[in-house]
This record gives structure tokens, C-alpha cells and sequence, in this order.
């Protein structure tokens, strides 16, 4: 593994310093991007820590993995499976970005005939999913949708009834298309989720409720036997991973949702930034650049989460789809090879929305024990018609929170004082496009892997979350019976 003390033995200067020693470092620490002005001058990395952090990325043969993510090959060893999200964008294996775009036509000429009545007179999208299967699909609609939606979409994620019961309160089940996205196709709370949805379709008239249903799958086989026809099967490749799996049929909400043209926008934004991370040097690359930030705050000051803020409510759902990228591809405690690891992995990844979050939890980043690593993410162009003073609020608000946590501020009534010398990444947009908001979720997956390379780590598997699912079975079958007392007794309390 790296030798993380070469870099704690660096000189590590306070935030104003490095400022002082370098006036042209906002030019050097910038990247401009795809649409995206990416600010990292305001992070502790210095020409020695790039150094040292490239340095650390050749012993860890970075250029390598990322050859063999881009070619195709097997780059999840656990699984002993590639990771093809890459090649839905036009990217990689020749033959795989041929198949993906096969399927991606298969795709598009469904929602043509839905558009043009094939299914009847359709006004509202339906989704169920969980996971990869719902955070991506919702980000791009509550960011992109707003306005010009040409179906009203709901996605459904949750178990809980009260989430269908909300997703479905205004919909016209005669006029509503069912989408069932799982890649195995078994997924218990989704295919619980879209028999509730079929039930509620037959009882409001809807007489053969499996014809209004789309399948997004990587198993079309379960679709078939789940009772779709084969014309209503989206497939995809299963070697792309439910996280990043957007950019395959699961997409679907979005491709019908916002236009297939739209959808289109968001693959070509994300190839910009594939482009920057297949062929950028590591010192102008802004995924390898902002990994080695993650990695500073997490090996060298120890830093436990990362904290993200959108100020533009149309990325409001950003944070939550930041988490399950983050943490579940890297919040891992072994190797690639199975050897327990003795550093930190990945950081807790949280965030909300400015202004809202200034008035709850800034007063930690600012005054708190805790020094947490801050990013902010802004749009150049507001997206609304209101008076302009309240984007130029909005922003002036964003730029403010990154200069007060730097500069601090000293006071002879310690409750007053700010300590300053705290890091933030300023992202900011030229508008929230399909474009832009593609390169940007790009950004953050290429940032991931990279993050993963350089700890050893394997992020395309995700076998932390099977126990719970296991246990919960084993509840439904057996009851509350042979689990520990605490459990048991709360089974007998909620079923008894």
C-alpha cells in the first residue's frame, strides 16, 4: 500500500499562506470543464502534496486502471466482472458501446410508439425502483423536469405504502404507464412496489394492468416470466452497476420524461468529462485532482465525512445521490485482494441546500471540533424568472460560506471567534442543463473510482448490503424466534 507518511511529513501551510506563495494559484487549482468551473485553490493541496499524490498513483498504477476500466476489461475482481457504464456514453470496448447503443435504440423507438399512442393515451410515467434504480432517474427529473416534463413522473423507492399512496394521488390509472426498473429482476420491495401499482391500475378499470408495464432490466428472462412481453423489456448489460446505471434503460423515466433529445444531452455531457478523465494528464485531470483532495482530508487530517451543498434547488437531490455513489462503492474495510485495510476508506458523505442549510448546520462547519472537508455547487444562470436578486443573493450567500470558512476570523470573545483554515471546493455551472448536470455526475463517478484505485479498494461490488437483506427474510419466514432478544421483542411488540 502507498506510503501515506511521505505525505504527512510534507510542509503543510495554512490556507492564506498558500495563497501568499503562489498569485497565480486560483488559475492553477481551476479547471473549466464541460460547462463546469471546478475551484479547488481554496483545499490544502500545495505543488509537494500534488507531488507526492502523483507519486502515489503511479505506485498504485492509476494510468493502468484506468486503461482497464476504459478497455473493457475486468476491473472488479470480487465479481470478476468489467464496469460498462462508460460505454452507454460512447466510450470503451468497441463492441460494448455497439451493444449499448443497440439498446439504447430499442429504447428510443418504445417511447416513439408511446409517444405516438401505441399504448394508449398515457399522460403519467410511474417508476419503481430502489437504489441505483430510483436516485438517478429522480435527480434528473427534479432537476431537469420541472417545466417542460412531457408526462408527469413519479418514482417510487420506498416499501412504505405511504410512498406509492403520494406518488400516485393525482395520477389517472387508465392513463398511467408502469415502469419496473430491477436489474436482477428480484428485488423485493420493487416488485412488491409494482404489484401494488398493478392492483391499484385493475381496480381503477385498467383491465389488463401487465400490458401498461415496462421492464428495465438486466435479466429479461425474470421480466418474461414476471408476465412482460418481450416487446416492453428495456435491457441492459449486467455488467453495468446499479449506481451507475442512469445512462442505460434505467434512464428510462428520463429519456420519456424530458425527450429523448434531452436524454441525449445528458450522455454527450457526461462523454466531456469521460474525455478529461481518458486523456487529461494527472496534474490538469479534475477527477484525479479532486480524489486527491478527498484523499488528503481522509489519510492525512483524518477527516470522517465530506459535506456537499447545492445552492440551486434543482440539484436539492444531489447529496442524496452522492451518498449512495460514494459510500457504497468505497465504504469498504478490505482490499481488492481481501486483506483488511488499516486506513480510512470513504469519508460519511452528506450535505442539503443553501441558503436553507446555512441556518442549520454551518454553525459546526464554521465554529465546530470537527473540521470537515465543504463542497459547493452553483449555477451561473438561475432557474427562474423572479427578480434577479434573488440569485445574486443566492450566490453571493455560496461565495461567502467558502471565504468565511478560509479566512476565520479572530475576536476577543472566543464565542465570536473563527478559527478559519477550512477547506471548500467551489463548483460552479454555467446552468443546469441536461448537459452540465451529465458531466457533473461524470465528475463524481470518475472522482470515485479514482478514490478506490488509490486505496486498493474494489468499488464496483456491494456486499454490505446483503445481511440485512437476509435477516429480514429470515424474519418474514420465521418470526420472531432464534434472533437476538432485543429483536424478538420488538417483532412481538410491532406484530403480536
Amino acid at each position: 500500500m502507498p506510503n501515506w507518511n511521505a505525505l504527512k511529513s510534507l510542509n503543510h501551510h495554512p490556507l492564506t499562506r498558500l495563497f501568499e506563495l503562489d498569485n497565480e494559484r486560483v488559475s492553477k487549482m481551476t479547471q473549466n470543464v464541460a460547462g463546469l468551473r471546478i475551484d479547488m485553490s481554496k483545499t490544502h493541496l500545495g505543488d509537494e502534496q500534488l507531488d507526492a499524490f502523483i507519486a502515489i498513483a503511479k505506485e498504485m498504477d492509476l494510468l493502468g486502471k484506468r486503461e482497464t476500466l476504459l478497455s473493457g476489461a475486468i476491473i472488479n475482481p470480487t465479481e470478476e466482472r468489467s464496469a460498462l457504464h462508460i460505454t452507454e456514453r460512447g466510450l470503451g470496448d468497441e463492441q460494448a458501446v455497439a451493444e449499448a447503443k443497440l439498446l439504447q435504440n430499442r429504447m428510443k423507438a418504445l417511447i416513439e410508439a408511446i409517444d405516438a399512442g401505441a399504448m394508449g393515451d398515457i399522460k403519467h410515467i410511474l417508476h419503481v425502483g430502489i437504489g441505483g434504480s430510483a436516485l438517478g432517474p429522480k435527480l434528473l427529473m427534479d432537476a431537469l423536469g420541472r417545466e417542460d416534463a412531457k408526462y408527469d413522473v413519479a418514482i417510487v423507492s420506498n416499501v412504505d405504502g405511504a410512498a406509492m399512496a403520494e406518488a400516485v394521488k393525482d395520477f389517472d390509472p387508465q392513463k398511467t404507464l408502469l415502469a419496473v426498473a430491477s436489474k436482477t429482476f428480484t428485488t423485493t420491495e420493487t416488485l412488491m412496489n409494482a404489484q401494488t401499482a398493478m392492483d391499484w391500475m385493475t381496480q381503477g378499470g385498467v383491465s389488463d394492468a401487465i400490458g401498461r408495464v415496462i421492464a428495465l432490466t438486466a435479466n429479461p428472462e425474470k421480466a418474461l416470466e414476471f408476465g412482460i412481453d418481450e416487446s416492453r423489456i428495456l435491457p441492459f448489460n449486467e455488467n453495468v452497476g446499479g449506481r451507475y446505471s442512469l445512462w442505460c434503460s434505467i434512464g428510462f423515466p428520463a429519456a420519456i420524461g424530458l425527450g429523448w433529445d434531452a436524454y441525449e444531452e445528458i450522455l454527450q455531457g457526461a462523454a466531456a468529462m469521460d474525455a478529461n478523465f481518458a486523456n487529461s494528464d494527472l496534474t490538469e485531470n479534475a477527477p484525479v485532482l479532486a480524489a486527491f483532495a478527498d484523499l488528503y482530508y481522509t489519510q492525512i487530517t483524518g477527516a470522517q465525512t465530506r459535506a456537499i451543498f447545492a445552492y440551486d434547488e434543482r440539484l436539492r437531490l444531489l447529496p442524496d445521490y452522492l451518498q449512495q455513489l460514494e459510500m457504497e462503492s468505497n465504504g469498504k474495510s478490505v482490499t481488492s485482494e481481501g486483506e483488511p485495510i488499516d486506513y480510512a476508506s470513504s469519508p460519511i458523505t452528506w450535505g442539503g441546500v443553501g441558503t436553507d442549510a446555512q441556518h442549520a448546520v454551518f454553525q459546526l462547519l464554521h465554529q465546530g471540533t470537527h473540521v470537515i472537508p465543504v463542497e459547493f455547487i452553483a449555477s451561473k444562470t438561475p432557474g427562474h424568472d423572479f427578480d434577479p436578486i434573488h440569485h445574486e443573493t443566492l450566490l453571493t450567500n455560496c461565495f461567502a460560506q467558502g471565504a468565511a470558512l478560509m479566512a476565520g476570523r479572530d475576536n476577543d470573545d472566543k464565542a465570536r471567534s473563527y478559527e478559519g483554515n477550512r477547506p471548500s471546493v467551489t463548483i460552479l455551472i454555467e446552468d443546469v442543463t441536461p448537459a452540465t448536470l451529465g458531466a457533473l455526475i461524470a465528475y463524481y463517478e470518475h472522482r470515485t473510482f479514482v478514490n478506490a484505485v488509490m486505496l486498493g479498494i474494489n468499488p464496483f461490488d456491494q456486499y454490505g448490503v446483503e445481511l440485512g437483506k437476509e435477516i429480514a427474510k429470515k424474519i418474514s419466514n420465521e418470526g420472531p424466534s432464534g434472533f437476538d432478544p432485543s429483536t424478538s421483542a420488538l417483532m412481538k411488540a410491532a406484530f403480536e
